[in-house]
């Protein structure tokens, strides 16, 4: 699978006009760059209270919703990444007390890209049962998206035609 292409001027490009650029990469890779999705979504991710979480997870879950009635299958896949990011994060703040996860900075080479890049992990705290639920109430709408047939064939699709 081709990786996401973090060479892009992101900030400049907007991939609704230009889907042809957008790679599906791994996991939550591009969720935080590609435009002008992460503008309309980022106002609706927060995930500290399940409360919130749950606002949070309805709102993102019926965007979602609403890309793929678009026939935007990149909007539908950064909202699913925002959901994944909503699991993925409350589950870090869960496990460690004010999410800091690894020590030390990332490498100036690996910003922006995935992975702890050989920082050792911090010890982790018992678990906040306030951002574990957060973290549940995401997981529940991150499953969904991925279980849609037609993201899943819209997905299939936009990888056929732009690998």
């Amino acid at each position: 699978m081709p990786k996401f292409d973090y060479s892009l001027h992101y900030a400049e490009l907007d991939l609704r006009a230009r889907p042809d650029l957008y790679r599906v990469g791994v996991g939550e890779q591009g969720v935080l760059l590609v435009q002008p999705y992460k503008s309309e979504l980022l106002p609706h991710w927060r995930f500290a209270t399940p409360d919130v979480a749950r606002q949070s997870s309805e709102t993102l879950y019926h965007m979602f919703l609403d890309y793929l009635a678009a026939d935007d299958f990149v909007g539908a896949d950064m909202a699913r990444k925002f959901l994944q990011m909503g699991f993925t994060r409350a589950r870090r703040y869960a496990n460690h007390k004010g999410g800091k996860k690894y020590a030390g900075p990332v490498p100036a080479d690996k910003r922006g890209q995935s992975g702890a890049h050989g920082r050792p992990e911090l010890p982790r705290t018992p678990e906040d049962p306030v951002k574990a639920e957060s973290a549940r109430i995401f997981k529940a709408k991150w499953d969904q998206a991925e279980a849609n047939e037609q993201y899943a064939e819209m997905k299939k699709a936009h990888k056929a035609q732009y690998g």
